[in-house]
């Protein structure tokens, strides 16, 4: 069971953005170096979070992209289902001993991505770099 890498880098660029939503557009290659996802495979990803509303987005040399909302009112899940449509993202083809098994599983990811937002990344990651830096007493 896995996330493709469509939904990872979705995940990535969104989080990205969450991050620095103080701006008012972030480049498409500021994102793409930072996140170290190639700028044409993130352009097709950033285009489906338009479609599903997650995005705005200017074009030229002061353009970039957007969160629409806050970072607390947009879920995992919801970025998930953007690019990968509305597909169970952990499936299986497994025996129908084990369907009930796998429809579990995929009900228990389904409570934690449509729980989780992108604020509560931005929060974990700030606490996580935070914790990263060392305090120096002199």
């Amino acid at each position: 069971m896995r996330i493709s890498a469509k939904g990872e880098y979705a995940i990535k660029a969104m989080l990205d953005l969450a991050m620095h939503r103080g701006r008012t557009l972030v480049p498409i290659q500021e994102i793409a170096t930072r996140q170290a996802i190639p700028q044409r495979y993130l352009e097709q990803v950033l285009l489906a979070l338009k479609r599903a509303g997650l995005l705005t987005s200017k074009r030229g040399s002061t353009g970039g992209y957007h969160l629409t909302k806050a970072a607390d009112e947009i879920t995992v899940g919801a970025v998930l289902r953007a690019v990968e449509g509305t597909r169970a993202a952990f499936q299986a083809n497994a025996s129908p001993d084990l369907a009930d098994l796998w429809l579990e599983i995929s009900e228990a990811v389904s409570k934690v991505v449509d729980r989780v937002t992108f604020g509560e990344l931005v929060a974990r990651a700030r606490e996580r770099h935070s914790r990263a830096r060392p305090m120096y007493h002199i």
